[in-house]
């Protein structure tokens, strides 16, 4: 009888989480299982090996008693007349149940199981036993994909038609989506096995780039072209923003860079419908071009006007 190392065939560490080795054997049964390898013999064992392999480690009774009985296997192998069965029941040995001939359950063994198992971890009996019940329903794999918004697509209730598995499936997302934000929904991943559910479908946001705007969170920060005139006198300006267009009142000495809060103009917060973020303008004043001589003169006095006050500010 040979000793069987559960954590190498099921690929993790002795240390591993309850969880991690969860994850490990539905991987490996996803692959090997009978239902996706039909007349693969190979996979047919490995199945049955890797089924095994959960069945102690799964269960944290059996994997304790696995790893005590790890670190004494060759004292156990080399005693005379030990009796291993003796061992596995005063080591709390579990019992297994099959209804019919037990030839039927693997084809040719006596129990589908290795001779390690049976003798460690319990004998199969001729009454109970399901094997289909034994095999594990099995989670459908999620599938994960991206899905990519306007900034327009986020101020509204937006419909997408995305394929999934050669079938074509209409969602709905709400306002407000934001970056990296994962959209769960439940059934429409890959299908189960032995009638396990269907695993999900994970909808990952891409808010498309746009040129006019910067996002931040549910803000929006936009840049404004003005004239040197509207931000020295102040105005009244109208901007087209995604939102729609509006006017906003600049105040006067306005210095390039400046940022004017608007509020409730920005993006929807997701969930939470009649909140918003806000629009935040960011001032660029525009330095005219081809100025004429007659408005090089202007400048050149307003100049001189700005110094004078300078200086009288200074001595007074």
């Amino acid at each position: 009888m040979n000793y069987k190392d559960y954590y190498k065939i099921l690929g993790v560490d002795k240390n591993a989480s309850q969880d991690e080795i969860k994850k490990a054997y539905r991987k490996l049964a996803i692959k090997y299982h009978p239902d996706k390898n039909q007349g693969d013999k190979k996979a047919e064992e490995k199945f049955k090996e890797i089924s095994e392999a959960y069945e102690v480690l799964g269960d944290p009774e059996k994997r304790k008693k696995y790893d005590h009985l790890g670190t004494n296997w060759k004292n156990y192998q080399k005693a005379d007349n030990f009796d291993f069965s003796e061992f596995a029941k005063n080591s709390g040995g579990y019992d297994f149940y099959f209804e019919g001939d037990i030839n039927d359950l693997f084809g040719n063994s006596s129990n589908g199981f290795s001779d390690f198992f049976n003798v460690f971890f319990g004998n199969f009996r001729n009454k109970g036993f399901d094997f289909d019940e034994y095999r594990h329903k099995i989670k459908g794999q999620d599938i994960k994909t991206e899905i990519e918004l306007s900034l327009e697509e986020l101020f509204k209730t937006t419909t997408k038609i995305i394929t999934v598995n050669g079938n074509k499936l209409r969602v709905k997302i709400q306002p407000g989506a934001y970056e990296g934000q994962e959209l769960r929904i439940k059934g429409k991943g890959m299908q189960g096995i032995n009638g396990g559910e269907n695993g999900d479908l994970i909808l990952k946001i891409k808010i498309k780039p746009d040129s006019n705007y910067i996002v931040k969170g549910n803000d929006l920060i936009m840049k404004v072209n003005i004239d040197i005139y509207t931000a020295i006198l102040g105005g009244n300006i109208e901007i087209e923003t995604v939102s729609g267009k509006f006017n906003v009142n600049i105040p006067k000495g306005s210095q390039n860079g400046n940022k004017l809060r608007v509020k409730g103009k920005g993006i929807p917060v997701y969930g939470k419908p009649g909140l918003t973020g806000d629009l935040y303008l960011q001032l660029n004043i525009i330095i005219p071009e081809n100025l004429n001589s007659e408005e090089i003169a202007l400048f050149k006095k307003l100049k001189e006007l700005r110094s004078k006050k300078q200086f009288a500010n200074h001595y007074n």
